[in-house]
């Protein structure tokens, strides 16, 4: 697999295999249960959902128990997560490409992106941003760390590797069609529940 960026090459190597361990367990699915709960409450008829930079499935995982039978598909970047992922969901659904080289081919009820927006090259959001878009049958939803204004910070010790911004206020600008329909944030010392400061923002296309 070729790469147009460094931080492609960067998840789709060994630290990208490194963050699966630090990424799953009870206690993150108990999470991420909760999180879309919130995050999903105003949305209706979600019957099936793409997302875009899926890792092993924590998130899918946690949609299946709100959705049962949901017919889930993913992008992912890192073999290791794409493999691990196909146990999640069927494997026939799972596309290991970059988000960079994915085309989609249809439209899914529910798009999803979750803290993936802020380890990607900013050159290159536009047209991620339009294949968000594009894969968004109904509802879109962005959980990103927020910034008003784009900022790029160290990620553990590597630079040019995680960056804040308002992802979904640039989404909306780009494509009107797209409406916000609530937003949230959820916090890394909430007692019960936690998730690592990401606000989020749910979408729908009108």
């Amino acid at each position: 697999m070729s790469f147009k960026t460094e931080q492609e090459a960067f998840w789709a190597g060994d630290f990208g295999t490194e963050y699966i361990k630090r990424n799953q367990g009870g206690a993150l699915l108990a999470s991420n249960l909760n999180f879309f709960v919130k995050a999903l409450c105003r949305a209706r008829d979600i019957h099936s959902c793409m997302e875009f930079g899926a890792n092993i499935g924590m998130n899918l995982k946690a949609l299946n128990l709100l959705y049962p039978g949901m017919d889930a598909h993913a992008v992912e970047i890192n073999a290791e997560a794409a493999t691990l992922l196909g146990t999640v969901i069927p494997s026939a659904n799972v596309r290991h490409t970059s988000i960079l080289d994915f085309s989609p081919s249809r439209q899914w009820d529910l798009t999803l992106i979750k803290g993936v927006l802020i380890h990607m090259n900013p050159d290159m959001l536009p047209q991620v941003y339009d294949k968000l878009f594009a894969a968004c049958g109904r509802y879109l939803l962005v959980a990103e760390y927020y910034n008003p204004s784009p900022v790029a910070i160290p990620y553990r010790g590597n630079s040019d590797r995680l960056f804040k911004r308002d992802f979904a206020g640039e989404i909306m600008d780009r494509h009107p069609q797209l409406q916000l329909v609530d937003y949230g944030f959820a916090y890394r010392r909430d007692p019960s529940f936690p998730q690592d400061d990401i606000t989020w923002f749910l979408m729908q296309k009108c």
